[in-house]
């Protein structure tokens, strides 16, 4: 890391979270204008123009690469046309222990007079909670399932490589083709297809004059310069903002800029909490790496420090921040950008090249929050790439995290994308995937399938709250056997299910009406062609997700009651219900006798897995192929973030044994110390489930330190992963610390302030998570062998 470097990143690292309102004061001032005047497209179009060519600009001292979302790093907008917060809001947020954003008191007085009066009734999040109905709402307030848009855009978006290929000026080519080619005889949507083109050629003007604003401002600040190392850095800047993103690039760091300013328009235009992720980055850039190599117009070293500089812009670029049940069910700094590093190229090589090598150097030096990172091991990955990306797992950072080509293609595949697109797809920001640059992927939330199977045991009430939450299914006393419980269940599954895409579909009407997003749509295949917006079915693949969480605690509770209530008899039903409503208080002889002598998923064990592999699959009946509004499907994966935390703290106890208000069981993980026959037999566990029937699956694994202190550590964890590709795995992930470790960080933070552990799907520093995000790491089972 060199001086450049070092200052860089500990300027990132150090800078404080802070709430800018200056995009909702543009935007604000701009509706009030022009709401009316324009087609919604063309308004949002135009909206984005305004503020681009009006925001405050930022060109830190040591940058090479420009720009920020806010005036200065860590800076953060507020999008009020999706939820605009509450002066309540800001102070919450100016003031809580975790996740702060401080906000002046000016600042606050200002958006309570310019912004929120204007917003009320009219935002995204309104508009949903002012349709749902009751039966929806009164699961949402349960706890039976999330909802991602209620204030934030859909999906996680990734990209191809066509802007390495293509400027904004060939868009804009592209376009007006379209345009002239319009049939206003033949086709009844020829007018809103206008509309939604000239919106994408507009924003493509505004990213263009965005870029010219900084090469204007790096001359000006060079012509000031008294260092002239510093002010020929500035010029440069300058070219380069002038020729990107207006035109392709032709070098390593025009690609970079080129993918920055992308990023930067997208999670301006709308973007409110969304992975924007540029994709196989190692791909796209190393054409241009070892063309300059060759040419020697660049040197690995330099080619280093732009991917420095660049990995320190987006940890400039926190979350915005959420309110309400979603601030809840994920709390984090972290904006999920994925850097895909490795993999596969379009047509099946191996996709490794030495931009990637170098990007693992840049991960295990920096150290810093963001962007995450995954490599992606195929059959065809040669052993040192992986045992490198090992080596970096070994500090205990939490990244990269794992992913297997090989099954995600197929996964991919089986969804309808052709075979060159799902080998250019990938991990778009937890470990949900799609196809890169051609695919929406709308996450609409998750689902709490352990607190399904909750109210169904106490027949459609949720015992939290004594407050109806689903259908009747029976009274649990009267089942006389194990299927007639399970079908129960299964009738309860089908109708939270169903209930939730309903106002799924709903709410994603309301993003292709009210809250288009033109830039991005230019840069999606085949919204030009189609002339519709990247939220009405403009992309070439339209696909929504429901995220099920607590595969592992459903299982082992269901199983405890197969076993114990219908099998062996231990107790019967009305005893372990009285228990589960006690939270076990005088009960632990019972709870241990659960804990001990049930067979519990992750072990290897066929009774347990067999249970698992029928709620994986009653899940796909459930959720797979149920029709979206765009023509295609919702889809599931088995991705919790951290909402298994919050989906525990609205339940009370469950039949294996876990205590109320405890997180409940992550992705596909197994529970929490109910894996104790090691790695191997988690693996063999995981691998009954047809991994290739999801969108992505997720395990973490935690390992002392010590386990890997020798090559031949390495090569064993290498092998591992590779066992467990083998049998069909699509993810993998890895916290190497002890639990010694995280008692001390808890103890003196001080002492521990870069301390980075895997959460699911993304890390966190230990001492930004609040307890119950630590203790569950804390509580994840520590493995002492491989």
């Amino acid at each position: 890391m060199n001086p450049r470097i070092q200052r860089l990143r500990k300027q990132s690292v150090n800078a404080e979270n802070t709430l800018s309102i200056e995009r909702a004061l543009h935007e604000t001032a701009f509706y009030k204008e022009n709401y009316g005047k324009y087609s919604i497209p063309v308004l949002r179009a135009l909206n984005f123009y305004d503020h681009c060519q009006k925001k405050t600009l930022y060109i830190g001292d040591d940058e090479l690469i420009v720009g920020e979302r806010g005036p200065k790093p860590k800076a953060v907008p507020t999008f009020p046309e999706l939820t605009c917060h509450s002066v309540e809001d800001f102070h919450v947020l100016n003031t809580r222990e975790q996740q702060r954003y401080t906000i002046s008191e000016a600042d606050i007085e200002t958006y309570a007079r310019e912004v929120i009066p204007y917003w009320q009734g009219k935002t995204i999040r309104e508009r949903i909670f002012s349709h749902v109905p009751d039966e929806w709402r009164a699961a949402y307030e349960a706890g039976l399932f999330t909802e991602f848009m209620e204030q934030r855009a859909p999906g996680h978006t990734a990209l191809d490589g066509k802007i390495y290929q293509t400027g904004m000026l060939d868009f804009k080519e592209r376009i007006t083709a379209e345009i002239a080619a319009l049939d206003y005889l033949n086709d009844p949507e020829a007018t809103d297809k206008a509309e939604e083109l000239k919106a994408m050629s507009i924003s493509c003007d505004a990213v263009i004059a965005f870029a010219a604003r900084h090469a204007a401002l790096a001359e000006k600040m060079a012509t000031r310069e008294s260092d002239p190392q510093r002010a020929n850095e500035l010029r440069d800047i300058a070219d380069v903002c002038r020729w990107v993103p207006a035109h392709a690039p032709r070098t390593f760091r025009e690609a970079i800029q080129m993918y920055w300013f992308v990023h930067l328009g997208t999670i301006t235009e709308l973007n409110g909490w969304d992975a924007m992720n540029p994709g196989h980055f190692d791909q796209h850039l190393a054409p241009f790496y070892l063309a300059e190599i060759a040419a020697g117009t660049l040197t690995r070293e330099q080619a280093k420090e732009l991917l420095c500089c660049f990995w320190i812009k987006v940890n400039n670029h926190p979350a915005p921040p959420k309110v309400g049940i979603t601030a809840r069910e994920s709390g984090t700094y972290n904006d999920f950008t994925n850097i895909n590093i490795g993999g596969i190229t379009s047509d099946g090589k191996d996709g490794v090249s030495e931009v990637s090598y170098i990007m693992l150097e840049v991960i295990e030096e920096l150290h810093i929050l963001q962007p995450g990172n995954s490599v992606h091991i195929s059959r065809k990955t040669p052993d040192r790439f992986l045992n490198t990306a090992c080596k970096v797992i070994r500090q205990g950072h939490g990244y990269p995290s794992i992913f297997n080509p090989d099954t995600y293609v197929v996964e991919l595949m089986r969804q309808g994308k052709s075979l060159q697109d799902a080998r250019e797809g990938g991990c778009s920001g937890c470990i949900e995937v799609g196809a890169f640059g051609k695919e929406a992927f709308i996450l609409t939330g998750y689902l709490n399938v352990p607190k399904i199977l909750e109210i169904t045991l106490n027949n459609g009430i949720d015992p939290v709250t004594g407050k109806v939450a689903g259908i009747q299914t029976g009274d649990p006393l009267q089942f006389k056997n194990y299927q007639e419980l399970y079908d129960a269940f299964l009738n309860q599954l089908n109708f939270i299910v169903d209930t939730k895409i309903r106002v799924s579909n709903y709410i994603d009407r309301m993003f292709a009406k009210y809250a288009p997003a033109p830039f991005l749509s230019v840069v999606i295949d085949d919204c030009i062609s189609k002339g519709r917006d990247y939220y009405d079915a403009g992309p070439r693949y339209n696909t929504n997700y429901i995220q099920c969480t607590g595969l592992g605690t459903v299982t082992d509770s269901l199983a405890t009651l197969k076993k114990h209530v219908f099998e062996d008899q231990t107790c019967n039903m009305e005893q372990l219900l009285t228990a589960i409503s006690k939270d076990f208080v005088g009960e632990e002889f019972l709870r241990q006798t659960i804990l001990n002598k049930t067979p519990f998923f992750g072990n290897d064990d066929d009774y347990a897995d067999d249970i698992a592999l029928q709620v994986y699959q009653d899940l796909l009946a459930a959720i797979d192929g149920k029709p979206n509004i765009k023509g295609e499907a919702f889809h599931l994966n088995m991705l919790s973030t951290t909402c298994h935390i919050y989906f525990g703290k609205v339940m009370g106890a469950t039949p294996n044994g876990r205590f109320a208000g405890k997180s409940i069981s992550d992705g596909t993980s197994p529970s929490h110390g109910a894996d104790t026959h090691g790695p191997s037999a988690v693996i063999r566990s995981l691998t009954k489930l047809d991994h290739s029937m999801s969108g992505g699956t997720l395990l973490n694994q935690r390992f002392l330190p010590s386990l890997l202190k020798r090559d031949e550590d390495i090569a064993k964890l290498g092998q591992l992963v590779r066992s467990y590709f083998t049998l069909g795995g699509h993810h993998i992930q890895f916290n190497i610390v002890d639990t010694a470790t995280l008692y001390a960080a808890q103890e003196k933070p001080e002492d521990y302030k870069d301390l980075l552990v895997r959460m699911a799907g993304y890390s966190d520093y230990f001492n930004d998570m609040n307890a119950d995000l630590q203790q569950e790491v804390i509580e994840r089972t520590e493995n002492e062998a491989l």
